[in-house]
């Protein structure tokens, strides 16, 4: 990062995808790329060394290359245990279940391990992944690390109540029983609205998508059962954005994104920056390739901004995200919420289910040693985040998985390399006595079951 770029990103503060410009000499205002810290090896990151410039905090001026690094041993972890992901993340790799893979695992404030692998498509003349350059669709994600987030903001503002019916916030929710489903519902998935719909078959404008999801009637009566829905986390984010009174976008990056630093998160990034974003469909209903626009069919057809799809972020920036809420809400002097709501919101409420969140419960990517107060999420494109408070530790895997997987069963590949690597990381931690397991001989993906169909027999 020269001088002048350096100046233009302290002056101009952390902004969102959308608002990423280019200098006069055509090269685009961005963070520096971070020291990759491979396993085992001592490496100070440029963001580690804390040093004032008319007293701004320079760790400000590194935004978007996430959390300071130190080696395994300095956060109590294991680098021998730690250097397991390369195998696990590889295989994922050459079994043809995603071109390129960004990963980081935090622990103690700290990033420990932070890697790419492979390339953002199939081709060795692409980009290579980076963990602070590469951007990624998150798919469900965007659940929690958007519309949750927002959610927990507003309800600690007074401006949101978890138990008041959605109707109140948007009138035209009638129909049924639509009267009693609450915010509360919408959260845990008991709201009782079906699991999905072809929006992006029905609606011509994101106005008559909007108005689809609105008028969607319920598939059971509120309250009595848990069906994971995105119809729920769009409607949570219209009542998100009545409550804030504002688009959810701009209400997440004035609020969240912006004072994090995280630089490279957001939604319907810029053109300026599709070079950084990995591709995912290569031949969707649209009709072209996908890169740089959500993935997700229906979050496409409300406008790209939605409540269960359409953030675009890097590792680095999860990172960041991630040790913010094993904080307790705050990082690096910036509070977001309180350590009470993020216990709120994160705790188990119905189900493996808590506010938004979802919980480790040894399946569902977790892997079966996170501790059983672990939350995280998974997402359709191949992304996932999970974080320990027992263990202060967090695990980002990031994926294109989408992208003409070459693998039989890509949906398995992902599947193992989830479960893997959350494993491969908690048993990482030796200096907590009563967690300490022995390491395993063999990993998912070493067996590889079901990656590929079996043969029938003649």
């Amino acid at each position: 990062m020269n001088v002048l770029l350096l100046a233009a990103t302290l002056v101009a503060g952390p902004g969102s995808l959308a608002d990423m410009g280019t200098l006069p000499d055509g090269d685009l205002v961005r963070p520096i790329s971070p020291v990759v810290l491979a396993a085992g090896a001592p490496v100070a990151s440029s963001s580690a060394n804390v040093a004032t410039l008319s007293g701004l905090n320079l760790l400000s001026a590194f935004a978007g290359d996430g959390l300071p690094s130190r080696s395994p041993s300095e956060a109590g972890m294991s680098a021998e245990r730690l250097q397991v992901i390369d195998r696990i993340v590889s295989r994922g790799i050459t079994a043809g279940g995603y071109p390129g893979a960004s990963v980081v695992v935090g622990r103690k404030g700290y990033s420990v391990y932070q890697k790419g692998f492979g390339h953002l498509d199939w081709t060795s003349s692409s980009q290579v992944v980076s963990p602070s350059e590469t951007i990624y669709d998150l798919a469900s994600l965007t659940k929690v690390i958007a519309t949750t987030t927002a959610a927990m903001i507003l309800w600690e503002e007074g401006r949101l109540r978890l138990d008041a019916p959605v109707s109140a916030y948007i009138p035209d929710f009638t129909g049924g029983e639509k009267r009693r489903v609450t915010v509360r519902q919408l959260l845990t998935h008991q709201s009782g609205l079906p699991a999905g719909r072809n929006l992006w078959r029905i609606a011509h404008t994101p106005a008559e998508a909007r108005k689809a999801v609105i008028e969607t009637p319920l598939a059971r009566k509120p309250g009595t059962r848990v069906v994971y829905s995105d119809l729920g986390a769009d409607m949570l984010g219209f009542v998100v954005e009545t409550a804030a009174g504002e688009k959810l976008d701009t209400f997440l990056e004035k609020r969240v994104y912006g004072p994090l630093g995280m630089t490279n998160t957001g939604f319907r990034p810029a053109r300026s920056l599709v070079q950084q974003v990995a591709p995912t469909e290569v031949s969707p209903p649209r009709g072209y390739r996908i890169r740089g626009e959500v993935h997700d069919e229906n979050a496409f057809a409300l406008g790209g901004v939605a409540g269960h799809a359409g953030l675009f972020s890097t590792a680095a920036d999860l990172s960041v995200f991630a040790q913010m809420m094993l904080n307790g809400g705050e990082y690096n002097g910036v509070r977001i919420v309180a350590d009470s709501t993020v216990k709120l919101f994160t705790t188990r409420a119905a189900d493996t289910r808590a506010l938004g969140w979802d919980t480790a419960d040894g399946q569902g990517g977790s892997g079966q040693f996170l501790s059983a107060r672990a939350f995280g999420h998974t997402g359709f494109t191949g992304t996932s985040i999970w974080i320990d408070p027992e263990r202060d530790m967090f695990v980002v895997l990031l994926t294109n998985r989408v992208h003409a997987p070459r693998a039989p069963r890509s949906a398995t590949v992902i599947m193992d390399v989830r479960h893997d690597l959350t494993d491969a990381a908690a048993l990482a931690v030796v200096d907590q006595p009563d967690l300490f397991r022995p390491m395993l001989t063999s990993f998912r993906s070493d067996r590889r079951e079901g990656w590929v169909p079996a043969r029938r027999r003649r």
